[in-house]
């Protein structure tokens, strides 16, 4: 883990914790080997993905785990520990927390077992997984409104009825099952592979794939892909121990881990290479590389090795290698589609977000274009406020990526625009592109915050009396793209010297928030003048 990236991909793994750990890995590969997962789970395709190998310089393959009857890897390992259970265990039934995957993964084998699967779900959790549940033969219970509430309740019914808990990563029947991801990439790989990207959550397909790699091919690059709001992974291997992350992001819900498990970090940090992190834009972004090359829709987890395997190209320069990206589950949501798609653009810099400032004249605009040129213009907000200057919330498609957004507000600068480069803003990306033009004429003293608003029913009602009728609410903004947290832009009136009483009302409430008032974004568009 002392390497770089560039240093794994020139001079390979070093591998210096295996040998300590000879004995568990010949012990994981024997538990591999024996896995119980063929009799619900399918060996899945390692498919090639031609036009993004032509892209990044190298070819990749995608280890298909998205075909698997639940749509995800996580059947492999659940099937694996129940089958693994004695006579009297199964008797007993099974039992799980879940909004997700491994809900289904234990429903469905449990029906094929003739076991009892109890599954406990949020009340919040959408219909489409709670009716993909029930289709499996899972007993749902409805209770809280989030997985922690869930999984107590959980515990509280295992106590009562004697039920088999079904842990979802942490533990080494469901970390060999998940290893057989590995047995079959090496069975079908065409080519000497340089590495092996693996999304990362609680680390129990991270943990079975290195197991299984490290024990029988040291020489292959084991590395786990994770959001840069949900790393939990990365996190333990660089403090050496297992550590809790305060909060974690919930756009790739799949891996929204705030600690891994004891078990995983056990194996990890004996056999994993490097850990890596990738953002929204380029999870998006991945998303839509998998549906070029497939036509199949993955959810966000399902893209992260992906994306890790394109910043990998791209930051240690590697060609003509042999690369492998588990695609691991396609259980997404259909109304998150128009948002990753929105993103996508920006993630594979195909898209440019610009704040423009142009003169308040006839045929302004048209000059605006003509330095544009041939490029399309995919958003393009105004409305008048000035009558002398317009600002103007503006999308561009680009090419040529990065060097061609430098290039084009080079151009407009040099013509005498005023430029802000709003791409990489995320208030921008999520709020002010769908608000511009609301300034408010007479709003003073206006304080501006964005706020995670738990989906949760009261939420909003909660947050208004926490604030109480103190503060005016000036401007409020929210979007919901099918995950736990809405994203709130709101807007107060807070006279001079109350900031701080603002402040701890905010705390108050426990809502996740940043200030933006000095966002230059904020500044262009929304704020009165």
């Amino acid at each position: 883990m002392t390497q770089t990236l560039k240093q794994l991909a020139d001079t390979g793994p070093q591998n210096a914790g295996v040998a300590e750990f000879a004995d568990d890995l010949a012990d994981y590969r024997a538990r591999i080997e024996a896995a119980r997962v063929y009799d619900v789970a399918i060996e899945t395709p390692l498919m090639a993905a031609p036009q993004l190998s032509a892209r990044i310089g190298n070819t990749i393959a995608f280890k298909r785990e998205d075909m698997q009857p639940v749509h995800s890897f996580k059947l492999r390992g659940a099937y694996n520990k129940i089958a693994s259970l004695s006579d009297a265990e199964k008797a007993c039934g099974v039992i799980c927390a879940s909004a997700g995957n491994h809900a289904q993964g234990v429903a469905l084998s449990g029906r094929h077992l003739g076991i009892r699967a109890v599954i406990v779900m949020p009340r919040t959790t959408p219909q489409i997984k709670v009716r993909a549940v029930a289709g499996f033969g899972g007993e749902v219970v409805l209770h809280g409104d989030g997985y922690d509430e869930a999984a107590a309740h959980a515990a509280e019914l295992m106590a009562r009825d004697g039920l088999v808990y079904i842990h979802p990563f942490d533990d080494p029947d469901v970390i060999a099952g998940q290893g057989t991801i590995a047995r079959e990439i090496l069975a079908q790989a065409s080519e000497p592979v340089h590495a092996i990207f693996v999304c990362v959550g609680g680390g129990g397909m991270l943990a079975g794939i290195s197991a299984y790699i490290k024990a029988v091919r040291p020489d292959i690059r084991v590395i786990g892909v994770e959001p840069e709001d949900a790393a939990s992974m990365g996190a333990a291997l660089t403090a050496d121990e297992r550590v809790m992350l305060p909060e974690v992001g919930l756009f790739a819900d799949g891996v929204a881990v705030k600690r891994v498990g004891e078990e995983t970090f056990r194996v990890c940090r004996h056999t994993v290479d490097a850990m890596m992190t990738v953002s929204i834009d380029e999870l998006c972004a991945a998303t839509r590389d998998i549906y070029e090359d497939t036509r199949a829709l993955t959810e966000p987890a399902g893209a992260l090795a992906v994306a890790g395997a394109k910043k990998y190209a791209a930051e240690t320069g590697v060609a003509d290698a042999h690369l492998v990206a588990v695609t691991s589950g396609a259980n997404v949501n259909f109304d998150r589609l128009s948002y990753i798609a929105e993103r996508a653009e920006l993630g594979e810099q195909r898209e440019a977000l610009l704040a423009v400032t142009i003169p308040e004249r006839p045929g302004a605009f048209l000059e605006f274009c003509g330095i544009v040129g041939d490029r399309s213009i995919s958003e393009f907000n105004y409305r008048y406020a000035d009558s002398e200057a317009a600002q103007v919330f503006c999308g561009v498609k680009l090419a040529n990526g990065t060097p061609e957004r430098d290039t084009l507000i080079g151009d407009l600068r040099a013509a005498g625009y005023d430029v802000l480069d709003m791409s990489r803003n995320e208030m921008a990306k999520l709020h002010v592109r769908h608000m511009v033009g609301g300034r408010a004429p007479g709003v003073g003293s206006e304080v501006v915050y964005r706020v995670e608003f738990p989906e949760r029913p009261g939420a909003l009602l909660r947050f208004l009396e926490a604030m109480g009728s103190r503060w005016n609410i000036s401007l409020f903004h929210y979007r919901n793209h099918g995950h736990a947290h809405g994203l709130v832009l709101v807007g107060l009136q807070v006279e001079p010297g109350a900031g701080q009483a603002c402040r701890q009302a905010l705390d108050a409430i426990g809502y996740d928030y940043a200030e933006e008032t000095d966002n230059p974004v904020y500044q262009r568009f929304l704020k009165t003048q």
